[in-house]
């Protein structure tokens, strides 16, 4: 991002995004913490909670997953070859989920039915065994949340992960950057993703046509939804060297996304998308991290293993001591299996798809590790994990 110019008042106390020191990791802490905060009313038997333009928080959540997963994928795709990157991506989001697929049906489920059965008799010739459930689901598409009919004896039976059902449309994301990044125009020029964005947001707008003629599918009217905040947050990194970050812009970008979201019905989020990209990625280079923070992206845990263990506390009945209270105890119980994530899942993986690169990136905001840093006591830290 561009430093700030005197002459120009959105520039006032202009930052810059600094692909290795910034909050980037922080924001998408509070993104999954978010979806948390908007899963307990669900699973706590209290409602559904505050909606905006028919989304929840942790819709609007998932929005900005996804804007600022759109900036730091289309890095990746556009200093990577199209093999390396799809190698890159398989590493960042499969493994994890695989391994919490793998404890749900595992470790979750069978608590799960003791708690309901005394035992664990019957529990492997249900309709969805543990094996089942995993290889229902092991494409990424989630087409079994249950696993021997539970979790039940809870105020919201029969899904013990509602968080992974983004996961499939990220990926489809993910390929269609990919497949972007192949025309070399697109690579070259901000102009041919910024039409393909807004390509996006015009067909999200009719999305009562397209409907249509597609039998209301649920997988098209998921990805009218989502892409164009990937793909806002992929045209921002295109324009990281014209783009000022500012309080004054970030300001501005509130305000316009409050106001389409008001007046434009149905679509207004995503015609919002570019100005909450941008208030997300200030929010990034403004936000004050500790090292460690910056170092370690607990977020993707925090993510997908949220929802089980809010569905195990409500089987102990921690839902009736309050929403704020189990929200609390949720949060607690998380973190150790996203720490836990990141360490032995997550980072490793992602470290040996590194070891395997050709070619080093090409562009300075996927800098390589030996880059120098501001001069600050103590460690450099890494840059954020894409």
């Amino acid at each position: 991002m561009t430093l700030a110019d005197p002459r120009r008042w959105w520039t006032t106390g202009a930052v810059v995004l600094d692909p290795r020191r910034n909050g980037l990791n922080g924001v998408r802490l509070i993104l999954a913490l978010a979806v948390l905060v908007a899963h307990g009313w669900y699973l706590s038997g209290a409602g559904v909670g505050p909606h905006v333009a028919g989304e929840n928080i942790g819709g609007w959540a998932v929005f900005g997953f996804f804007a600022l997963s759109g900036y730091l994928i289309t890095a990746s795709r556009w200093t990577r070859s199209l093999g390396e990157y799809l190698v890159h991506r398989v590493a960042r989001i499969y493994p994890a989920f695989l391994v919490c697929l793998a404890v749900t049906a595992f470790v979750f489920a069978p608590i799960g039915w003791v708690a309901v059965h005394g035992g664990l008799d019957g529990f492997f010739g249900t309709p969805t065994t543990p094996l089942g459930y995993i290889a229902s689901n092991i494409t990424l598409r989630m087409n079994a949340y249950d696993v021997a009919q539970t979790p039940a004896a809870v105020p919201y039976p029969g899904a013990w992960d509602g968080s992974l059902w983004s996961l499939y449309y990220e990926f489809a994301c993910y390929l269609l950057v990919g497949a972007l990044g192949c025309f070399a125009l697109l690579r070259r020029n901000a102009w041919g993703l910024a039409a393909v964005l807004v390509a996006s947001i015009a067909l999200k707008a009719n999305e009562g046509v397209l409907m249509r003629y597609t039998g209301a599918n649920v997988d098209l009217t998921f990805l009218l939804k989502l892409v164009p905040f990937f793909l806002a947050g992929g045209l921002l990194w295109m324009l990281r060297d014209r783009v000022v970050l500012s309080w004054p812009g970030a300001a501005l970008a509130v305000v316009l996304t409050l106001a389409a979201v008001k007046l434009v019905p149905g679509w207004g989020p995503q015609l919002a998308s570019l100005p909450m990209a941008y208030g997300l990625l200030w929010f990034g280079a403004v936000l004050p991290l500790p090292a460690l923070v910056r170092r370690h992206d607990v977020s993707y845990g925090t993510y997908i293993y949220a929802f089980p263990v809010q569905q195990l506390l409500a089987l102990a009945g921690a839902h009736r001591l309050g929403l704020v209270a189990y929200d609390l105890l949720a949060v607690v119980a998380t973190v150790p299996l996203a720490v836990a994530s990141w360490l032995l899942v997550e980072r490793p993986v992602m470290r040996r798809a590194r070891r395997g690169r050709a070619t080093p990136p090409k562009d300075v905001d996927v800098a390589p590790a030996a880059a120098p840093v501001a001069s600050v006591p103590g460690p450099a830290p890494a840059p954020v994990q894409v």
